[in-house]
Parts: C-alpha cells; structure tokens; sequence
C-alpha cells in the first residue's frame, strides 16, 4: 500500500512531542495509535473529540478508506469491535490471502439491483494498481490458476501492512469497540460506543461516517449483522442474508453419497435468475460426506438458488461418445476408468449399460451414457450455511448508494463499502479485490472539498446511555 508524502495530522485528546496518531511496538512497527478507554484516562465523559471522519470496522474495506482518507489530511478515526483489525484477512486465502485477480470485471460479482454497480469502482482500481500496492509494501506473492493472487507469506503481514498505511496516515484506532448506535446530528453523525473489556459507554462524533462492518458471514472469528442493523436505522433498505462460497449439502437419498475424498476438474452450469442467463464455470469439485465443496462448488453456491438442479460435466472438454465408439471391445465402464475414478462411474453410469461392450450398445445408449458424465443434474439439498461461509449475499441496496464514491443517496456524509453492500464477488479474490476498489473510492470521496478540521473540536456534554 503507498506510503503516506504528505504532511501528518494528529487530532487526538493528548498532545504529544512524537505523532499522536503513530504507536511504535517493540519491534519498531508503526502502528494507528490506539485510543485508550476513560478508564485508563485515554478520554472523558462528554469531552469527546470530533473527528472529520469515523470509520466503523478495521477490516480490509475499513483500513484501506482510513488510509486514502487520512493521506488527504482528514482526521480520522477507526472503531474496530474486536481485539485488532484485519482479523478476517489474516485467516483468508488459507492463511495466503487471495488479494485479487489477473482478471476482475463487474461479471465476476453478483450485484441484484444493478449488475454494472461494480464498474466505476473497479475500472478505477485495476488489479495491476493492487499489485504495485502489494509490492511496494515488499508483500511476496504468487500466481495459481484461473489467475489468483495470492501471498507467499502469511496474510497477517497484508493487515499489519493496513495498519502501517493508516498509521502513516495519521489515523486513530479503537479497538475492542462494540457500536451500540448511530445517530444523525446537524453537523455530522454520533456513534454510541461500549468498550467490551470494561463496559465503558463513550459517543464518538464524526463529520462523515463510514460503515465497513462487513457482512455476517464466517461468525467464528466475530462476523455479525450490525452493519446491516446500523445502515437500516438510517433508513437503508438490506436484503437478507444468504450464505455464498459455502459447500452445498446433497439429499440423504442422491447416489452421490460415498463419493467423500474425491476430486476433480469439473464444469457447472446452473441459471443466474438475476442476470436471465446460464452460468458456467471451470475448476476442481471434491466430493464430502455432507455433498459438494472445492472451488467449483464455492463459486456455483453464489448463484444457486433452492431447488435449482446443477449440471456437471465430469469430462469437460473431452468427447465421450468418441472414445466408447473408438473402443468397441471394451466396456463403458472400463474405457472410462482410465479418466474417472471408478466409485465416481459406478454412482453415475446406468447400470444397465456400464458393463457392457462399447459395440452393443446403441447409439442412444452411446448418448445415454456421454449425458451422465457431461450432463449430470444434481439437485443440492441445501448449504452448510453462514458458519462455513466464506462470503455473504445480500446485504445494503445498491440502488441507495451512489457507485462512484460509495457515498448514501439517502444520507449525505454516509459511505457503505465492502461486504456491507450487496455485492458478492466469486471464488478467486474477487471480494478482496472488491474491499481495496470500494474502500479507496470512498476514502478518496468523503469530504470532497471540505476543509479538514486543524484540530479536535470538543463535542458538546453528552453520555452515552
């Protein structure tokens, strides 16, 4: 992430002769400094700071708005619930953090009120600018196929990395920071704050505010629904949650059961009932003793409705019909041995014709066998849901929010960005590459030529109830 050139601003409660907004650990790592709670005398009751932005959640989105924002001399201040930011991203990718993509277009994204939403963000934070970001921070990383980005080291170095820009930046963090509400004031907007180690209650006072609280996917390490719950009481319409990139689960009764450990190459086309239009991708199935998971699953969950059959092409690429009649002494079953595993056919080829010789059979049978490799309906039962999720459908109405800057149509100097919106990215790198392009348009929209605040104006006496 590029380094901070221009000039710091620290509006924090205490002066100091070093920058206030720059903590620096044992290990000589610039950090955000940390706002500490009244208890420990970091502030008091009803003598709190204003600052010109709040941004609510230190996740990938929240941490790179803090960054583009504080670069632009605003003040700025990060309210992060749990014990340190960038929790999700530390654990993503495997612990490699699959940052983006060679290739990321609004297609890869699933956006129901308007499938073009993505575009402006995107075409002004190409997959190339997030790479030159990635190296300047000297972050090593590797290519895997279908063009996915990923680290070579562990992920955790991208967050502190996060952490590195926001402190150049100038920016405040407070974590450990649950937000209770949102109010809107005449000059901006009041957070309702409780500290979750002590159960202090503060308000934080903002000129903009920013909700990057993400979605309630992967709830394990403090994934929720109050982002949707603070972007409805300002009067946002949220679709409901539903989990994507998450395993589907198969009927107690499919013959694909017993398959669990194997994996393979795999096609899958089902209908995208937003886009009117079939879905198709490429990549590798594993079968589990609950259903379908792998890549190709991931992917296929975010456009699977209930009750839509999938269509798998086992053999994608390959002629089956030709092999069986280039092979007529030998059985179906055996000629396709070669390229499938053998508990795969059994469950799959019918049973009357496997083991017969490719030269007996008929045509139709030849045809009748090619359609259960290349054209295989198979109809999920379900997913494993929000606790195996590695994203979320659904979330704030795009139609709301303004796709240039992030910024609410219905809210003036309220921004939406990340998982927050209902914008879903594929498998692949896709809902990273979505946290850097939604977080920077933001971050480099709010408070568009506004005067940044020299100093922290003192907001009027007010407890939090």
């Amino acid at each position: 992430m590029p380094k901070n050139s221009g000039k710091q601003r620290g509006p924090g409660p205490r002066a100091s002769s070093t920058p206030p907004a720059l903590r620096v650990s044992n290990g000589g790592v610039a950090r955000p400094h940390r706002i500490p709670g009244p208890e420990k005398g970091g502030w008091r009751a009803g003598d709190s700071p204003v600052f010109d932005v709040l941004v609510l959640g230190a996740g990938a989105a929240g941490l790179t708005c803090a960054a583009e924002a504080g670069r632009r001399g605003l003040s700025v201040l990060l309210l992060e619930r749990g014990p340190r930011p960038g929790r999700k991203l530390a654990v993503s990718g495997g612990g490699k953090a699959n940052f983006s993509n060679r290739s990321v277009t609004p297609g890869d994204y699933l956006c129901p009120r308007d499938p073009m939403f993505c575009r402006p963000a995107l075409e002004a934070l190409p997959p190339e600018a997030v790479v030159r970001r990635i190296r300047a921070r000297h972050l090593p990383m590797e290519e895997r196929d279908h063009g996915r980005l990923f680290l070579t080291v562990p992920a955790r170095r991208l967050a502190v990395a996060l952490e590195e820009d926001c402190a150049a930046a100038s920016c405040r963090l407070a974590c450990g920071t649950d937000v209770r509400a949102v109010h809107r004031e005449a000059d901006g907007f009041a957070v309702e704050a409780v500290d979750s180690a002590t159960g202090g209650s503060h308000i934080w006072r903002g000129r903009a505010l920013v909700l990057a609280l993400g979605s309630p996917a992967w709830p394990q390490i403090g994934a929720s629904l109050a982002g949707w719950r603070v972007a409805a009481s300002l009067g946002h319409r949220v679709a409901p949650a539903r989990p994507a990139l998450v395993p589907l689960c198969l009927p107690e009764d499919s013959g694909l059961h017993g398959l669990s450990g194997i994996s393979l190459p795999c096609r899958v086309t089902l209908p995208d009932t937003v886009a009117g239009c079939a879905r198709t991708f490429e990549d590798d199935l594993l079968f589990t003793h609950t259903g379908l998971s792998g890549p190709l699953a991931l992917t296929a969950s975010l456009f699977w409705r209930e009750g839509e059959p999938l269509e798998l092409d086992l053999l994608p690429g390959r002629d089956t019909e030709a092999l069986l009649d280039a092979s007529g002494s030998r059985t179906a079953r055996g000629i396709l041995r070669e390229l499938l595993p053998q508990r795969l056919l059994d469950a799959v080829l019918p049973a009357g014709l496997a083991r017969r010789k490719a030269a007996e059979l008929s045509r139709a049978a030849r045809r009748e066998i090619a359609s259960a490799i290349h054209s295989l309906n198979v109809t999920p039962a379900g997913t494993e849901g929000l606790d195996k999720a590695e994203a979320c459908a659904g979330g704030v109405d795009t139609a709301e929010v303004d796709p240039r800057t992030m910024e609410s149509r219905l809210v003036p100097g309220l921004f939406l960005i990340g998982e927050l919106l209902d914008v879903t990215g594929r498998l692949g790198g896709y809902n990273l590459h979505w946290a850097w392009a939604s977080g920077t348009a933001a971050g480099r929209a709010v408070l568009a030529g506004a005067q940044p605040l020299t100093g922290c104006k003192r907001a009027s006496p007010r407890r939090a109830r």
